[in-house]
């Protein structure tokens, strides 16, 4: 299981903001698993913290060219680069003081971010790292533009660029991300802007913080005042940003990314579309207890339907009574109008016991996977052994199943499993599972 990371120790860098042009100092602290990416305004009195996540990016219309993040009229611009760093380096959780409104532009890559990260050095924490596992195609497209996401047993970026200027003209990539990869072959690239945008960017009040040290400017003849680090570094550099863009999602993405013309705009497309896709699936799937922000030993229907992804009229468990490492107690109320005594005896109603047995599992399940280091898996059983059927369950009774776990490993669990009623056994089972990626 892959582990959160956060850095050992503070660092920092100074510089000036590309499209603001203001001095700017970024200082990098350690942040506690699950915090996130965290950036705080401290030239501001009220310190405003402004997560980097996909509801604070602000309108492309108000950014163009580059990504900002927003709360209200609290702003910081150009994050793009830094954001491809972390994701490059896996880093979840770090909080960034800033004192300006934009992040420095350094030499126009992501290759300085790195090189401050690592020499604050990475700190593997103990929750799992947040990802998404893309299990159909994702599309976006804008005229001549498009996006696909494919599945993948990896994280891979195929990236198409094409220009009328005749020095830049096709270019494609097509790379698997890894950190030696990324800090290799990505994370050097630099922006770049066309020599005949210049003057129409400055209007737009964008550069004025570039300069041909961290801007490639191009013409049909080639690089002006400066030389490319890559023969093919203006797609290597669109990969970045679409790198950085996706890692606003607040996880990791596992899919082959197809980018064909793609920039800003298309990406936040894609990373809204993601976001929503991973939202309907986490709705029916399950969820790590520490995630839903469980409090207390008991959990409601509400909570048990977003860890189980089992759902009427095959959910057994009504309510969680109590619940500790590695025990946990469910009830089910047996009513009349359960499906399955239309049919089972209907003129003497009995629950089956194979439900019995099946609603002991969900809530052996609930336990096992409300742990964190579990997120995202699925349950199975493997075997079940010493089965014992010690009294019939009626409509009007209600199931109390108590489960003790007496195994438990990363991928294989065992548990003693007992219904009861009013106190007295009605079943009793030794549960296997074998835990398995969603």
């Amino acid at each position: 299981m892959e582990k959160q990371k956060t850095i050992k120790n503070e660092v920092e860098l100074q510089g000036t903001g590309l499209n603001t042009g203001n001095k700017v100092t970024l200082k990098f602290k350690p942040s506690p698993p699950n915090s996130g990416i965290n950036f705080v305004r401290v030239d501001l009195a009220s310190k405003p913290i402004i997560n980097a996540e996909v509801a604070n990016l602000v309108d492309i219309s108000k950014s163009p060219r580059h990504t900002s993040l927003g709360s209200g009229d609290v702003w910081v611009q150009t994050v793009e680069h830094l954001m491809a760093a972390l994701s490059g380096l896996g880093i979840d959780n770090i909080l960034i003081e800033i004192n300006s409104n934009e992040l420095p532009a350094m030499d126009g890559s992501s290759l300085p971010f790195i090189e401050a990260l690592k020499k604050a050095g990475l700190s593997e924490q103990e929750a799992a790292k947040k990802s998404f596992i893309i299990r159909e195609p994702l599309w976006v497209e804008d005229e001549s533009a498009y996006i696909v996401v494919f599945p993948s047993n990896e994280f891979k970026i195929t990236y198409t660029l094409n220009y009328e200027n005749l020095f830049i003209g096709s270019q494609y990539l097509n790379i698997p991300v890894t950190p030696e990869i990324f800090e290799k072959e990505l994370a050097p690239a630099r922006t770049f802007c066309l020599q005949k945008e210049v003057e129409a960017l400055l209007s737009l009040g964008l550069g004025k913080g570039a300069n041909y040290e961290n801007t490639l400017v191009v013409s049909d003849g080639g690089v002006l005042k400066n030389k490319l680090r890559f023969n093919d570094e203006f797609v290597r550099h669109k990969a970045l940003d679409l790198l950085g863009d996706l890692y606003l999602l607040g996880f990791s993405v596992k899919g082959h990314v197809i980018a064909v013309r793609s920039g800003h705009n298309l990406n936040i497309k894609l990373i809204h579309k993601i976001k929503q896709k991973r939202e309907k699936w986490m709705e029916g799937s399950m969820r790590p207890a520490d995630e839903l922000k469980v409090t207390g030993t008991e959990l409601d229907i509400n909570v048990i339907k977003r860890i189980l992804p089992h759902r009427y009229p095959f959910l057994l468990v009504d309510k969680i009574v109590m619940m500790e490492a590695m025990r946990i107690v469910g009830v089910k109320n047996v009513t009349a109008n359960e499906e399955f005594f239309q049919g089972h005896f209907p003129g003497r109603p009995i629950m089956p016991g194979v439900l019995i047995v099946e609603a002991m599992a969900q809530t052996a399940g609930i336990l096992m996977l409300s742990r964190n280091e579990n997120f995202g898996k699925l349950a199975y059983f493997t075997g079940i052994d010493n089965v014992r059927f010690r009294k019939t369950v009626v409509p009007g009774e209600q199931l109390v199943m108590e489960i003790q776990v007496t195994r438990f490993k990363s991928r294989t669990g065992q548990a003693r499993a007992e219904a009861k009623v009013d106190g007295k056994l009605v079943c009793e089972a030794d549960l296997m599972f074998a835990l398995v990626e969603a």
